[in-house]
């Protein structure tokens, strides 16, 4: 264990029960999911949900989406309505939160929504994420767990290296369940007025999206009042600064390429052009470039369709100052 860092233990029977016993105590647990780590606390406990925005420094205006292990307990937390049933339906479990009006017998915490009327929802696709989910039989809390504003952990070792330890407020374990399939944070749909709008692109394409419900409105940035995490103007930030749609590396910097350009130096998300592959490796490879001392990472152009819209809009957010 690293000196007043959380303990890494690897996925098991014994350390899910460990995590989910910590949960319902009223503790912090960071744990794996197909998008990213997340830092969990129960949705329900005011006092959990307070310490996970003093872990991550993260602005009491950001909601957090509750992680739950299934559709019924969905429907515990939320009010569903047509279009909803029918992207759950299609899409759950998955990489997709539902912004709902919450329903008002669920206990949920008014710090975890932000003091809105509505919260974001989601089941994710882990197995071992759902597990915990179960074990513990609670609506869960869990933004990214790395601090706020920051890039997004997809390995135990990122969360290990951002957050503080358990004697200064974070986590009290970190689950290792090795790198995140998706590696990209879950779309964020809001489905509580009448217009369905995309507030955050993310692990679902909206083209699939958009095929199950028809078309969707797209939200802005919105840095006083957000309806969903992701919608802050910057966020997903390395400390280099990060120059987008670029050619090459200029004197100095490090490359980020995508496709058949050339990554030196540096690194390439998928030599073969594929956004799966280049959402996967995302955040991993910005923070192995954050680490080289450069002056800049430059990032080759990403096509702006499918994966690649969330891929640009976290890339787009980072190079925000």
């Amino acid at each position: 264990m690293t000196p007043n860092k959380a303990p890494i233990e690897p996925l098991s029977d014994a350390s899910i029960e460990k995590a989910a016993k910590i949960l319902a105590a009223g503790g912090l647990v960071a744990f794996p999911t197909e998008t990213v780590y997340g830092l969990g606390g129960d949705a329900t406990n005011g006092e959990a949900v307070a310490r996970i925005f003093a872990a991550k420094g993260r602005p009491s205006i950001n909601p957090l989406i509750v992680h739950v292990a299934d559709l019924a307990a969905a429907r515990r937390t939320a009010a569903f309505n047509p279009l909803a049933d029918k992207l759950a339906a299609t899409l759950w479990p998955g990489p997709l939160s539902l912004v709902l009006p919450a329903r008002s017998d669920a206990g949920i915490s008014s710090l975890t929504s932000a003091g809105l009327s509505t919260v974001a929802v989601r089941v994710p696709a882990s197995a071992a994420a759902r597990q915990l989910l179960t074990a513990c039989g609670l609506p869960i809390a869990a933004p990214s767990a790395n601090r706020s504003g920051g890039i997004s952990p997809t390995r135990a070792a990122h969360v290990q290296t951002s957050l503080p330890g358990p004697d200064d407020g974070g986590p009290a374990l970190i689950l290792d369940g090795g790198p995140c399939a998706v590696g990209l944070e879950s779309t964020v749909v809001d489905l509580s007025t009448e217009t369905p709008t995309l507030l955050r692109p993310g692990g679902v394409a909206s083209e699939d999206i958009e095929a199950v419900i028809g078309r969707l409105a797209i939200a802005g940035n919105d840095d006083l009042a957000p309806k969903s995490p992701g919608m802050l103007s910057r966020h997903y930030a390395p400390a280099t600064p990060l120059r987008l749609e670029a050619r090459r590396a200029e004197p100095g910097e490090v490359f980020l390429g995508f496709g058949s350009v050339e990554a030196t130096p540096g690194l390439n998300l998928s030599p073969k052009a594929d956004l799966i592959e280049a959402a996967a490796n995302l955040f991993q490879y910005l923070h192995q470039l954050d680490q080289r001392s450069a002056t800049a990472i430059a990032v080759a152009a990403i096509p702006e369709h499918g994966l690649g819209r969330a891929i640009n809009d976290r890339l787009r957010r980072g190079a925000t100052r």
